[in-house]
């Protein structure tokens, strides 16, 4: 008897660990959930725990592989109604995760897509309710600060996870609304709303501006008001001191009346000399009789 090759032997036997690790191993990823069933029934799950798991062959046990990963669910564009019988468009966007497993399976196999069409129905009620409770300035308003939606998208979301989780295995991770839109039947009326609103401010911030220009102008003359009260007081007070020292220099004069007369002929014949200017008149006329030496007479001369 041929003795067999041990190289032979050896690749046989990896084949054979192979063949039995295909059988009784397998694998979770760490975006999986594994789900193992025994004669078709949940027999257990591995969330969160990604390696090397052992399960007995088929047909006795088989896995099942369902994304863990959130998975954007986005609702088609409809109608529907506010607190106060607005009607609006509006679509609106989940992302969501398996939470539990055995209720995944047991609904939907691990088909995510037969999850979205319930989760759907789901999503319409949810957001149907809820917009009923918010009114129309609520999701529509020339005021950002009057716009609500982060209350709206959280109060979906509230509604949402309870039945979602305990029906259907699901967590609904987040609600966000993507678009909101209104019908052609009340576009007009928004519009005219709008309008009113941005009136409605014109005429605050015109009245606003009156107010402040009419402080500017009332601060501006009282100032003004004050200015020239001080100016006129200085005024009067310059007038008294030279209307002094004026009487002080008239009673010189009174004692000397020749000298003023001296005085104001001097300052005359300056006046009409300082820019070179010539003059022809008689030498008799004053104060040009000054320039005659021979008969001027200064009060000092006399």
């Amino acid at each position: 008897m041929k003795k067999k090759n041990p190289l032979t032997l050896l690749i046989g036997a990896l084949l054979l660990l192979m063949f039995l690790a295909l059988l009784f191993c397998f694998q979770v990823r760490t975006t999986e959930v594994a789900v193992v069933t025994r004669f078709g029934k949940y027999s257990r799950s591995f969330v969160n725990e990604p390696g090397l798991k052992f399960r007995l062959p088929l047909p006795i046990e088989q896995v099942y592989r369902i994304d863990s990963r959130i998975s954007n669910f986005e609702r088609k564009f409809e109608e529907t109604t506010t607190r106060d019988a607005k009607n609006i468009i509006i679509t609106v966007f989940v992302g969501w995760k398996v939470a539990v497993p055995k209720t995944f399976l047991e609904r939907f196999n691990g088909d995510p897509i037969k999850a979205e069409r319930d989760l759907e129905n789901l999503v319409r009620n949810a957001k149907n309710a809820v917009i009923g409770s918010y009114n129309f300035s609520d999701l529509v308003s020339p005021d950002p600060k009057q716009v609500k939606f982060d209350a709206v998208e959280q109060d979906i979301l509230k509604v949402l996870k309870g039945p979602a989780l305990e029906s259907y295995g699901i967590s609904v991770e987040l609600v966000g609304i993507k678009q909101l839109g209104l019908p052609e039947s009340i576009t007009g009326k928004v519009f005219e709303r709008m309008k009113a609103e941005r009136d409605r401010l014109v005429k605050q911030y015109n009245g606003e501006g009156e107010a402040k220009a009419l402080e500017i102008r009332s601060d501006a003359n009282r100032r003004r008001d004050e200015l020239l009260a001080k100016a006129d007081a200085d005024a009067l007070r310059i007038l008294g001191e030279a209307e002094a020292a004026a009487s002080k220099d008239y009673a010189v004069f009174e004692q000397r009346p020749d000298l003023a007369v001296f005085l104001l002929q001097l300052k005359a014949l300056k006046e009409s000399l300082k820019d070179r200017a010539t003059l022809i008149l008689d030498e008799k006329i004053p104060p040009l009789n000054l320039l005659n030496t021979e008969k001027a007479q200064t009060p000092a001369t006399r």
